[in-house]
């Protein structure tokens, strides 16, 4: 791993999101961090008390089941926080998916900062249970378009939309074989519904359609 140092910042400033206070100002904060593709950003079980803010690039935090199997809970995208923890050990790993620098921020020790970091934790906790709606979807189709529509809604609306992660960890998330996600974006291409631009783009023909598709 390189880190390279930057301006400090204040992270209530930073991190301000539309309709949510500032989370917090934690104190010093600590260099960008530039990990390349596929490097560990932090392991379950290891040592939490800091959050981490992409700067660029995506992370995707997962788990390992007991059968060998990878589990991915989330991705998380330029300008998107992830790694709050309720306790003192992270219960995921952390790892990048294509080149990615991130930004900690840490704790001040023994302060309180409990009403800070609920607009963080509320957040997460919606993340989370909108994603087990999506595991719930009774076929492939609905799973692959209900994540596509997250994906739009998470850049900006944008027609076109980047998906820096690969089929394989599509279909970690949805808990889909990598075959059953690329026939998905296949039949979505032939009902002209999607254009597949390349492996990474996606451009968005019919957003009305591919939304009632993912509800």
């Amino acid at each position: 791993m390189q880190a390279y140092t930057s301006s400090r910042i204040s992270l209530s400033s930073h991190l301000a999101q539309p309709g949510l206070p500032a989370p917090l100002d934690s104190g010093p904060v600590q260099p960008v961090s530039f990990f390349p593709a596929g490097s560990e950003i932090y392991a379950q079980g290891g040592k939490a008390g800091a959050f981490y803010q992409v700067e660029f690039g995506a992370v995707r935090i997962y788990r390992l089941l007991a059968d060998g199997r990878r589990q991915i809970s989330a991705f998380h995208l330029a300008g998107e926080t992830f790694g709050f923890e309720a306790g003192t050990t992270h219960h995921f790993f952390a790892e990048a998916i294509n080149a990615t620098c991130v930004r900690v921020f840490r704790f001040n020790a023994g302060a309180d900062m409990s009403h800070q970091l609920l607009p963080l934790a509320l957040r997460g906790l919606t993340r989370a249970q909108e994603h087990l709606l999506v595991l719930g979807r009774q076929n492939a189709i609905e799973r692959v378009a209900a994540f596509l529509v997250d994906m739009v809604e998470r850049q900006g609306g944008l027609r076109q939309v980047e998906l820096p992660m690969s089929r394989m960890d599509i279909g970690d998330y949805l808990g889909l074989t990598i075959e059953t996600v690329s026939r998905v974006f296949t039949r979505l291409k032939d009902k002209g519904v999607i254009r597949l631009l390349n492996l990474r783009s996606v451009e968005i023909l019919k957003q009305d359609v591919l939304r009632t598709m993912g509800e």
